[in-house]
């Protein structure tokens, strides 16, 4: 069962919702956010204290004039090549982040692949496989969700491929 602060349990974010409605375990993990921190995941991970390769970034990125969400280890980097032709695409470059914000209805740092106001094409990279348990933004800095690769697929409608790398 799902471990939930008042927050969470009064409405909690579009995210934590849509996971409860799902009826899907999963864990959330609260930190106080340094606005000063040069990488959003990173410091995820360091306040969580999870090896940076099972948390995952969420990245919005234009493929053939479709937005496309991307879910990457923080540890590495987008291929766009490879996210590109994940969804049979010719080319891929990153989305205007204030697109991004608006499609989603998320902010950046703050991107869940799940809950968004609109649902995109979303591909996962086939690490997360190697993983029990992964975590993802739970739509808002400070806040993520630590799910299986499996459910977050589902529930994304997700495609695996190697889109990540070092």
């Amino acid at each position: 069962m799902a471990k939930k602060s008042k927050k969470q349990q009064s409405g909690g974010t579009p995210a934590t919702v849509a996971l409860t409605a799902a009826g899907v375990t999963y864990t959330v993990h609260a930190y106080d956010h340094d606005p000063s921190h040069p990488s959003y995941g990173e410091e995820a991970a360091e306040a969580m204290g999870v090896s940076p390769d099972r948390v995952f970034k969420t990245l919005v990125a234009d493929v053939d004039g479709t937005l496309t969400v991307a879910v990457v280890p923080v540890a590495g980097q987008l291929d766009l090549k490879a996210l590109a032709a994940a969804v049979s695409g010719k080319r891929a470059t990153m989305a205007d982040p204030a697109l991004a914000e608006r499609t989603t209805g998320y902010v950046r740092g703050g991107i869940s692949p799940l809950g968004q106001r609109k649902r995109l094409p979303t591909v996962l990279d086939e690490s997360a496989t190697a993983h029990a348990t992964i975590c993802v933004s739970a739509g808002r800095r400070g806040l993520e969700v630590e799910l299986s690769p499996q459910d977050l697929q589902k529930l994304t409608g997700a495609v695996l491929a190697p889109i990540g790398r070092a």
